[in-house]
């Protein structure tokens, strides 16, 4: 069961993507003042990795296999919640988006001889627009089957889900007794549901106090209520759980081990098969000649490395 950020593909949004996708391409993009707080636990002015996309040659034999409408334009147009650092961000600027996905992004852009456009998006908004107004969905995205059966998805690296707790845990928090307690998730993410909506489900048939589920639109303000002491626990992804513990100075600690890891996915309209298959192809390539580890490297996440990419791979429900 995938743990991690990306909201379960109801049927509601499947029906949403094949019958509707006109008028949810219209969904509205978060602007740099919705990224979160400035606080201790924001992440913004932490892009700290160097790639620089103009390293990456073109490769003319997959540039050759890209759509023809991409192509005519020029672009590649990618759809990212930029508020879940450090794989997508915005930097010191509080405008331009960052993070190793963001750097991935434009490695593939790069060898396919493509400027890329990364428009900041709500996490919920991005599948339904793949099309229209998104070619790729680069965010952090599990792959699932209800997601595969709504888009294409490119694997491309693996994460798992994460806690962590304030410095010290003053509160005494454990993952054996979290019924009563707040947790702070991102809204949209697995951790929310099915991972804690689960739990709750146990504490009710246990007869104990339901889990006060602190959902928010985004991870910085949920890093910003754990440091402040107003919910008890926060669960993300691993490389997000890592890398707010770096930019919160010491305020916050990692608690357990990281479970039930699975493949993220770059995510491409269903109906566009050709542009999955380049993307996988690109990846690849990028993986042979080291730059993806490089980007990775950059942003100390080199464990949530993949060794193959695929399209559509198979993963547990």
């Amino acid at each position: 069961m995938q743990k991690f950020r990306s909201l379960p593909v109801s049927s509601t949004l499947k029906a949403a993507t094949i019958i509707a996708i006109g008028a949810l391409a219209l969904t509205a993009c978060t602007n740099a003042s919705e990224a979160g707080p400035s606080s201790a636990a924001s992440p913004s002015g932490s892009a700290n990795a160097s790639f620089d996309p103009s390293t990456i040659a073109k490769d003319d034999t997959l540039a050759a296999m890209v759509p023809a409408a991409i192509k005519s334009k020029g672009t590649l147009t990618v759809g990212s919640d930029t508020t879940y650092a450090p794989a997508e961000f915005l930097g010191p600027d509080g405008q331009t988006p960052v993070g190793y996905d963001v750097d991935i992004a434009k490695a593939i852009g790069a060898t396919l001889g493509l400027k890329v456009q990364v428009q900041t998006a709500e996490f919920t908004g991005i599948l339904p627009a793949l099309g229209p107004k998104y070619d790729l969905g680069i965010s952090s995205f599990t792959i699932n089957p209800e997601r595969l059966g709504a888009v294409n998805m490119v694997s491309y690296f693996n994460a798992g889900t994460a806690w962590a707790v304030q410095k010290g845990n003053p509160k005494k928090f454990s993952l054996d007794d979290i019924c009563g307690k707040s947790i702070g998730v991102q809204t949209g993410t697995v951790q929310e549901d099915p991972d804690l909506s689960g739990r709750n489900k146990k504490c009710a048939a246990d007869g104990k106090q339901p889990i006060n589920i602190v959902t928010l639109k985004n991870q910085t303000d949920v890093t910003t209520r754990l440091v402040n002491g107003s919910i008890d626990a926060m669960a993300a992804d691993s490389p997000i759980i890592g890398y707010a513990l770096t930019q919160t100075n010491g305020q916050l600690e990692k608690l357990g081990d990281v479970y039930d890891a699975a493949p993220q996915g770059i995510a491409v309209a269903k109906s566009d098969t050709a542009l999955a298959d380049v993307i996988q192809k690109t990846l690849t390539k990028l993986m042979s000649d080291g730059s993806y580890n490089k980007i990775l490297t950059g942003w100390g996440n080199a464990e949530g490395a993949i060794t193959k990419s695929e399209v559509n791979p198979a993963v547990k429900s």
